[in-house]
């Protein structure tokens, strides 16, 4: 399918989630829910660089407002109300993300004095730092795409609430260790321990916010996240990178191509934790691949973790192009071109999984529909990943 079609195909898919979840045409209680509208913002901004329809700009702008006004405030089946941020009416419009923002589960965070249930928490509210890192990014997209510096301003404000609040002294050495999930108001741990990449994805979105505020703003470098980096650095030693789920391998190759990028536009090459990252990939794409988990019928898999190797294999199309025209990279790193480039020889993946959740059937049983505005959404950006993945 070429690009004209793709487009179409995700405009469409987006048009949907735009009416279903009460953002087009708006509804006074949208139901919101923080990772898929990431996506949905980067998606919008995309739509609007292709085709220059001042609609889906508009759409990206309706859908920060309403992510902040509705996940940036108490449920309305919480005994508490206002910012959860705890700042006046005022303040909160001003701050809206300084006091993170609620994941957007169907059901109530779990109380203080209620049993932890495993499998009842996934469906319980509160804060994750990896949906939050996606807002930061969608966030900063925004701020790149407007030339309007107060959403980028957003992001580093939630980038510090987040550190602040999710990382903790794991020994009297100072170690520090991050929190997975915690409650809306950000002062206990639902889930006490770590997500497998989330210092990683954590540094890798901070400096993303610094080199925007940095080189396209020209802030001033002094405490622009600078603390958080160096401890995410800290934290991120000695982490075991490896995963053969598809919705973290995707996200490897998805911050493997945010430094990429942000190198080529000046900012430093990381060429070690680049290495790292594609080997630790590949290893995990080999694992997949060698699964037949995607000979499965529809009933058994899960679409939006298969998306993210499909947006992650779109990236490293694009960090190919900068290695292979750009010597003073491509000179540097000889070992991350090869990398590159064994990944893509799982490039006819991306294509498989697409042509599979493309066909009807396939979205009509309860796996997909389940799912379904996660499913679209992620499928839109795999279809038309520009808006997601370029800086």
């Amino acid at each position: 399918m070429n690009r004209t079609g793709t487009t179409a195909l995700a405009s469409e898919f987006m048009q949907d989630f735009a009416h279903k979840t009460g953002l087009d045409p708006v509804s006074p209680h949208p139901r919101r829910y923080l990772w898929t509208d990431a996506f949905a913002v980067c998606n919008y901004l995309g739509l609007f660089r292709q085709t220059h329809d001042e609609i889906y700009r508009e759409l990206a702008l309706r859908l920060v407002d309403q992510v902040h006004h509705t996940l940036g405030r108490h449920r309305d089946d919480d005994n508490r109300s206002g910012w959860i941020s705890g700042l006046s009416a005022g303040e909160g419009e001003v701050h809206p993300t300084l006091g993170g923002l609620r994941i957007g589960k169907n059901l109530p965070e779990r109380g203080i004095n209620e049993p932890f249930n495993e499998k009842r928490e996934w469906d319980q509210d509160g804060q994750y730092y990896h949906y939050l890192t996606k807002w930061m990014h969608a966030l900063n997209q925004v701020s790149r795409v407007t030339g309007n510096p107060v959403y980028l301003t957003w992001a580093i404000e939630l980038a510090q609430t987040a550190h602040a609040k999710f990382t903790y002294h794991f020994s009297a050495s100072g170690t520090k260790k991050m929190y997975w999930k915690m409650s809306t108001d950000l002062t206990r741990p639902l889930v006490p321990s770590m997500g497998q990449h989330d210092p990683l994805d954590g540094f890798v979105t901070c400096f993303e916010l610094f080199e925007t505020a940095t080189k396209i703003f020209r802030q001033p470098a002094d405490n622009v996240l600078e603390r958080e980096m160096a401890d995410l650095t800290g934290i991120c030693r000695g982490i075991h990178l490896v995963t053969d789920d598809p919705l973290g391998i995707g996200g490897l190759l998805f911050d493997a191509s945010r430094i990429t990028q942000l190198a080529l536009h000046g900012g430093k090459l990381y060429a070690g934790l680049l290495d790292s990252l594609l080997g630790s990939a590949l290893t995990g794409l080999n694992s997949f691949a060698g699964s037949d988990s995607l000979e499965l019928p529809a009933r058994y898999r899960l679409a939006f973790r298969e998306f993210g190797i499909s947006i992650g294999l779109a990236g490293m199309v694009k960090m190919q192009e900068i290695l292979r025209n750009k010597p003073e990279f491509s000179g540097k790193t000889p070992v991350l071109q090869q990398r590159v480039d064994t990944l893509l020889k799982y490039a006819l993946l991306r294509e498989k999984i697409q042509q599979f959740w493309l066909d009807e059937n396939n979205r009509k049983t309860t796996s997909w529909t389940e799912h379904r505005e996660i499913n679209t959404v992620m499928l839109a950006t795999s279809l038309a990943p520009e808006g997601f993945l370029e800086l």
